[in-house]
C-alpha cells in the first residue's frame, strides 16, 4: 500500500522558512566575520524563495577603512555565501 501525499514525495526537503533562514544566516555571519558590528552603519540582507528560486539582496553602509575591502564586494560575497549555504542545505 502506498500513499501518494506531498509531503511524503520530498520528506527531507527543507521548508522555505529554513531555507529564507539559512541564506539571511549566512549572509550576515560573512559581514560580521568581515566588519564590527559596531562599524556596520545599515545593513538589509533580503531573501526570498519561492517556486524553488532563491533570490538574495545584500546591501551594506560600512567604511572601507575597517577591513580594507570594499563594502560591495563584501555585500556581493555575502550573497554568494548564502547562495552556497542553500546549496549545502538542499545537498544533505
Amino acid at each position: 500500500m502506498s500513499t501518494s501525499d506531498s509531503t511524503d514525495e520530498r520528506p527531507n526537503e527543507p521548508t522555505d522558512e529554513e531555507v529564507v533562514q539559512t541564506a539571511a544566516e549566512a549572509a550576515e555571519g560573512l559581514i560580521f566575520s568581515r566588519y564590527k558590528q559596531s562599524n556596520v552603519r545599515d545593513l538589509d540582507v533580503t531573501v526570498s524563495f519561492e517556486d524553488g528560486v532563491l533570490e538574495v539582496d545584500v546591501y551594506l553602509n560600512a567604511p572601507e577603512r575597517d577591513s580594507g575591502t570594499d563594502p560591495e564586494e563584501v555585500a556581493d560575497e555575502a550573497a554568494r555565501v548564502a547562495r552556497e549555504a542553500v546549496d549545502d542545505l538542499f545537498g544533505e
